[in-house]
């Protein structure tokens, strides 16, 4: 059985005052980690959150940031490196907010539209590794390494093999 790394709060428990929560993934999270995060491996991840909670107001506001190292793949030498994020991030969720209202909302592309909880109960966990996804590279390098093309043709080939070279004889 696979352990899940997850941190699950009842939003009706959450009292009005802010509260701290401080996540830290043990050596069995590392593994669960490594495989939702799609890297060669996974060395800390920590993440420190602030929750404030307004039952009148149906609001729940979420600060914090999310530490981790991971070991990835350079997408240029192929070599493996470890690379350090930092990922501080704001949430706010609509506790009394459902997906129709959502729909029905006349927001533009630019406005904050708030997140939704479902069942009445959040992850931090999940909200953590969320956004250190967002900000981990796409096609990670090492410092001050640079993909330079070289093909594998020399000039002449590269002339026979492009498509507008007869057509550049039919001109002459």
């Amino acid at each position: 059985m696979q352990k899940d790394f997850s941190y699950i709060l009842k939003t009706d428990d959450l009292k009005q005052n802010e509260q701290y929560y401080h996540l830290s993934a043990d050596k069995g999270d590392l593994e669960v980690l490594k495989d939702i995060l799609k890297v060669e491996d996974v060395k800390s991840f920590k993440a420190d959150m602030a929750l404030k909670m307004s039952h009148k107001l149906h609001r729940l506001d979420i600060k914090g940031e999310v530490r981790a190292v991971l070991e990835v793949k350079s997408v240029v030498s192929l070599e493996n490196f470890e690379k350090e994020y930092i990922a501080p991030f704001e949430y706010y969720f609509d506790t009394s907010l459902t997906y129709q209202d959502i729909r029905d909302m006349d927001a533009g592309i630019d406005e904050d539209v708030p997140e939704i909880i479902e069942n009445g109960q959040i992850d931090l966990a999940q909200i953590a590794i969320e956004q250190l996804s967002l900000i981990m590279d796409d096609y990670p390098r090492k410092e001050g390494e640079i993909f330079v093309f070289q093909s594998e043709f020399d000039d002449e080939t590269t002339k026979q093999a492009n498509p507008f070279a007869v057509l550049e004889k039919l001109k002459k």
